[in-house]
């Protein structure tokens, strides 16, 4: 039995609070059982220098750990840690939007861990996309885009093995202790966009690969689905 009494292919409970701030073209504050993130996407006037004169657009992100969501205080500063994580979450989000069809502009999706409890790059990846479709489907009612460059949903989830069990959704308690940890992100339709896996101690093999790929694609479908369903409807109109 898990700490916390879930299953090895059960999530933790997780929701998707929309327009969570009203300053932000898009925002969403995403919950992976105690694991809560703030993304909110922002619209720039231009594109970096190197995409000038293309007509294209581009996606950007930051990430950080604010003071206060670990029991340690996190400093405000941009560590190595953070860089790796906000060019995941950057590449993952553009993985899924015509840049073509966005035009010269730059949307920056800004993801801020106000409480950590293990997989906080996989809940930004998650809710930075719900904050993205957003800032979009306003571009969209405005007149400025035609249609919504988006072509696909994202998700991501943590999997890991602990005492050589398979598990989903590990929070800090397990993904501290994991012998190997592996964060994946997908489509909605069932793409992979990336796959990082590390043993932390010995080697693994095939078949706990492919455990560990399988429990994730249970539970990005579940995401996935959870996505849908809120962003079935439109963002609400601002004033």
């Amino acid at each position: 039995m898990r700490p916390d009494g879930r299953r090895n292919d059960e999530m933790r409970p997780f929701s998707f609070e929309r327009d969570f701030t009203d300053a932000a073209a898009g925002s969403c504050l995403v919950s992976f059982g105690r694991t809560r993130v703030l993304c909110t996407a922002s619209i720039g006037d231009g594109v970096p220098r190197w995409l000038m004169g293309t007509g294209r657009g581009w996606v950007t992100a930051e990430y950080s750990m604010l003071p206060g969501s670990s029991s340690e205080r996190i400093r405000r500063r941009v560590s190595g840690r953070s860089q790796e994580i906000q060019r995941l979450i950057a590449r993952s989000l553009r993985a899924v939007c015509d840049l073509a069809s966005l035009g010269e502009r730059e949307i920056t999706v800004d993801c801020d861990v106000i409480q950590a409890d293990g997989g906080t790059r996989t809940a930004s990846i998650c809710g930075g996309f719900v904050a993205l479709h957003d800032a979009l489907e306003r571009l969209v009612v405005a007149g400025d885009l035609t249609a919504n460059p988006l072509n696909d949903q994202l998700a991501a989830i943590s999997v890991g093995i602990v005492d050589g069990e398979p598990l989903l959704d590990l929070p800090y308690v397990e993904d501290s202790t994991a012998e190997v940890d592996f964060n994946v992100v997908m489509t909605g339709s069932g793409q992979f966009v990336e796959v990082q896996g590390t043993a932390e101690g010995e080697a693994f093999g095939r078949a706990q690969l492919d455990a560990l790929v399988d429990l994730a694609v249970g539970g990005i479908a579940e995401i996935a689905e959870a996505q849908r369903a809120l962003l079935a409807d439109p963002p609400p109109a601002r004033a």
